[in-house]
């Protein structure tokens, strides 16, 4: 017979902030050097079961608004999380919702994948909306110089739409305010190397096994560097 417990569903997130986890002082030195840029993987997995979203996209989220290990921070940034996907996660069935909700209030921001293609007559980029559907959006070439992947297959942002019919009919009445990368749209090869004078040559090859899912204390150093080898 099947008790009443085993029954019940154990939703992975309550599970997850049940037990934070014990950081080591490694951990803390990684998330003060990179901040944002730390994600517990079990926060993703969980999320992922209730949001159809890319797992990448929930990673910057969980990044910018979970990188601690206080239960209550975490909960709230977790609530955040869910709140921004609700409200700006553009679903390809709900395009014209969303398009309609920009018209209303006048802008607002959404997350889609963006494409930018040069109008080569016109001298000028325009910008292509995935799930939103839109198309010939104009966009500022000085965020194509800064995130020169929007014309290389394009990339994932958080933007912030505008709406205005203008006295020229043929003018887009839809214009990028602000755009934000969520996928990495350029190295900085500078900065990486700024962190990693922060830490010593250990700390550098244990914080390489972790962002690989291996945990440094079970390897000698042989075996870590074997390890990093390997990939």
């Amino acid at each position: 017979m099947t008790s009443e417990t085993e029954n019940s569903t154990i939703d992975p997130i309550e599970a997850a902030l049940a037990l934070p986890p014990s950081l080591s002082p490694l951990d803390r030195k990684i998330l003060e050097q990179f901040p944002g840029l730390v994600v517990r993987k079990d926060l993703t997995k969980g999320l992922k079961q209730n949001a159809i979203v890319p797992s990448y996209i929930l990673e910057y989220l969980l990044g910018q608004h979970c990188a601690t290990d206080d239960a209550a921070a975490l909960k709230a940034g977790l609530e955040s999380v869910q709140r921004i996907l609700a409200k700006h996660y553009v679903h390809r069935n709900q395009a014209e919702l969303v398009k309609s909700t920009i018209k209303e209030k006048g802008r607002h921001k959404v997350i889609d994948k963006v494409n930018v293609e040069l109008n080569d007559k016109g001298g000028f980029y325009e910008a292509k909306f995935t799930n939103l559907g839109l198309t010939k959006v104009p966009i500022s070439d000085d965020f194509v110089r800064r995130h020169p992947k929007l014309l290389v297959g394009g990339i994932w942002t958080i933007t912030d739409l505008t709406y205005e019919v203008g006295e020229d009919q043929k003018a887009s009445p839809w214009q990028i305010d602000s755009l934000k990368p969520i996928q990495v749209s350029r190295a900085d090869y500078e900065e990486y190397v700024r962190i990693r004078s922060n830490f010593t040559t250990e700390e550098w090859i244990g914080m390489m096994l972790q962002s690989i899912g291996l945990n440094p204390e079970m390897f000698t150093r042989r075996g870590k560097l074997q390890q990093l080898i390997r990939r």
